[in-house]
C-alpha cells in the first residue's frame, strides 16, 4: 500500500512540472483559467501606420496567447493600399478576430467597412455608421477616366462581396457600399447581414462572442470567454509620431508655416534656420498629404494665399491684397481633405480659424519686420556715418578724429573751423575714409571763443 501512495505522490509531481513547461503562464487552455482577449484601439486614416500597428497587434497577441483580438475601430477611410495588405492579414490570422466600430459616434467609412466585413465577428455599437466606400482618387474626386473608374470600382465591389461571401455576411449589400456608396447605421447594418451584432461597449461583445463558432483556417474555434481578462495594445511611439503627421490639421499646419517660412527666407536672405526649418516642415506636410485624400484645389488656394499675402508686402504694405490671402487661406483649409465618397473630411472649424488668425498675426508682425529692413537707412560704413552724430575725440585743427556710432573716424572740419575735443559734431558728408563735419552746437563755441569770428 506504501509503495502505491509513493507512486501515486511521484506521479502528481511529474504532472505538475510537465505542466510548468508545457503550459507556460498566459494560454487560456486550461479550465477555469481566464482567456487573453488583446484590444488594439485605431483612430484615423487607414494608411501605412495603422498597417504597421496591425502587425504589431498581431505579434503582441501571439507572444501573450491571446485567445481573441479585438480591433476598435473609427476611420474615414484611406487608402486602397494600406486597406488591401490589412484585409488581407485579417483573412489570414492566427487567432480570432472581431472588428467593432465604436464607441458610440464612431464610423468605418470606405477602407474601414472593407476591414470590418474582414473580420471573423463584426460588431457595431449605437449611433455608428458603416460604408460610403465608393472608390475615388486621392483629390478626393472620382476617378476621371470613366472606364478605368468602372474597372476600379467592379474590382473593389468584387473584393467586398468576396471578403462578405468568406464570412457569411450579405454581399448584395456590401457591393453596394462600393457601387451606389450606401452608408449604414448599426441597426441597417444588422439587419442587412453586413455585421454579427450589435455591442454597445467591449464587454457586452466579449460576452456576446462567448461559446461562438468561428473559422480560423482550416479549424473551427469554439470561443471560451467565460473568464478573460482584456489587454490594452496601443501604439508605439514611433507609429505614434508617424500616425500624428498623418492627421488633417497636423498635414495641414506643417504644410502651410513650411511654405510660408521658405517665402520669408527667399525675401530675406541671408540665413538658414528659417528656411532649413521651413524645408522641414513642408516635407513633413507633403508626407501627412501623401497618407490622406488630399484636394489639389485646397492646396492651391493655401499656395496662393501665401503668396498673394507676400505680394502685397513687395508692393507696399499689408493692404486689400492681405484681406484676399488671407480669404484664400480660409477657403483652402475648408476644402483641403476629402474623404472617399465624397465626404470632405475638414480641418475643425475652430482649428482652422486659430490657423488662420495666427497665420495673420504672424505675417502682420514678420511683414513689418521685412518692411522696416528693407527701407532702414543704413547704419555701418562710411554711408552710415552721413547725417549721423558724432563726438570730437581728438581737436579738429581743422583735421582730426571723432566717434560716431562707437567706431573711431579721421574728420576734417567741414567750414574750416576748428573745433574743439568732446564738441558734439554732425556727419555732413564722407569723402573717402574721411568724414567731414560740423559743430551741432555752434553757440557753444562762440561761447569758448573758439567759434566763427
Amino acid at each position: 500500500m506504501m509503495r502505491r501512495i509513493k507512486r501515486k505522490g511521484a506521479g502528481i509531481v511529474v504532472a505538475f512540472l510537465c505542466s510548468l513547461f508545457f503550459f507556460p503562464a498566459g494560454q487560456a487552455l486550461s479550465a477555469g483559467e481566464a482567456a487573453v482577449v488583446v484590444v488594439a484601439p485605431m483612430e484615423g486614416v487607414v494608411g501605412v501606420s495603422l498597417e504597421n500597428f496591425l502587425d504589431e497587434a498581431f505579434s503582441f497577441a501571439g507572444k501573450e496567447k491571446a485567445t481573441l483580438l479585438v480591433i476598435s475601430i473609427d476611420t474615414p477611410g484611406g487608402l486602397v493600399t494600406s486597406m488591401r495588405g490589412m484585409s488581407q492579414k485579417i483573412l489570414a490570422a492566427p487567432l480570432p478576430v472581431a472588428v467593432w466600430v465604436g464607441p458610440p459616434g464612431a464610423r468605418a467609412a470606405s477602407a474601414g467597412a472593407f476591414l470590418v466585413l474582414a473580420a471573423h465577428i463584426a460588431a457595431m455599437a449605437p449611433g455608428t455608421n458603416i460604408g460610403a466606400a465608393h472608390p475615388v482618387t486621392a483629390s478626393g474626386q472620382d476617378v476621371p477616366d470613366k472606364e478605368m473608374s468602372r474597372k476600379i470600382t467592379n474590382d473593389l465591389a468584387a473584393q467586398v462581396r468576396s471578403l462578405a461571401e468568406e464570412r457569411g455576411r450579405n454581399a448584395k449589400v456590401a457591393a453596394d457600399m462600393v457601387l451606389e456608396s450606401v452608408s449604414l447605421t448599426a441597426r441597417e447594418a444588422l439587419d442587412g447581414g453586413v455585421i454579427d451584432t450589435i455591442a454597445p461597449d467591449l464587454p457586452s461583445l466579449v460576452k456576446w462572442m462567448d461559446g461562438r463558432k468561428v473559422k480560423v483556417g482550416a479549424s473551427q474555434v469554439t470561443l471560451d470567454l467565460k473568464r478573460y481578462e482584456i489587454l490594452r495594445f496601443e501604439m508605439s511611439p514611433r507609429l505614434r509620431a508617424l500616425h500624428f503627421i498623418s492627421r488633417p490639421d497636423v498635414a495641414y499646419m506643417m504644410l502651410t508655416l513650411g511654405i510660408l517660412a521658405i517665402v520669408f527666407e527667399v525675401l530675406t536672405p541671408g540665413g538658414f534656420v528659417m528656411g532649413t526649418s521651413g524645408a522641414v516642415m513642408a516635407l513633413i506636410g507633403a508626407y501627412g498629404l501623401r497618407m490622406l485624400p488630399f484636394n489639389w484645389a485646397g492646396v492651391i488656394l493655401l499656395v496662393a494665399g501665401i503668396l498673394v499675402l507676400v505680394l502685397d508686402l513687395v508692393v507696399g504694405g499689408v493692404g486689400i491684397l492681405s484681406l484676399f490671402g488671407l480669404a484664400s487661406l480660409a477657403v483652402g483649409s475648408l476644402v483641403i481633405f476629402r474623404a472617399p465618397g465624397g465626404e470632405l473630411l475638414n480641418v475643425s472649424v475652430g482649428f482652422m480659424a486659430g490657423m488662420v488668425v495666427t497665420l495673420g498675426i504672424f505675417f502682420l508682425f514678420a511683414a513689418g519686420a521685412v518692411w522696416r529692413s528693407t527701407r532702414k537707412k543704413v547704419t555701418s560704413g562710411k554711408e552710415g556715418m552721413v547725417l549721423n552724430e558724432g563726438v570730437v575725440v581728438e581737436d579738429l585743427t581743422p583735421g582730426g578724429f571723432v566717434n560716431c556710432h562707437g567706431e573711431i573716424w579721421r574728420a576734417v572740419s567741414d567750414d574750416g573751423y576748428p573745433i574743439p575735443k568732446g564738441t558734439p559734431v554732425s556727419v555732413v558728408r564722407a569723402e573717402g575714409l574721411t568724414l567731414r563735419v560740423r559743430a551741432s552746437d555752434t553757440e557753444s563755441l562762440d561761447l569758448k571763443g573758439e567759434g566763427r569770428q
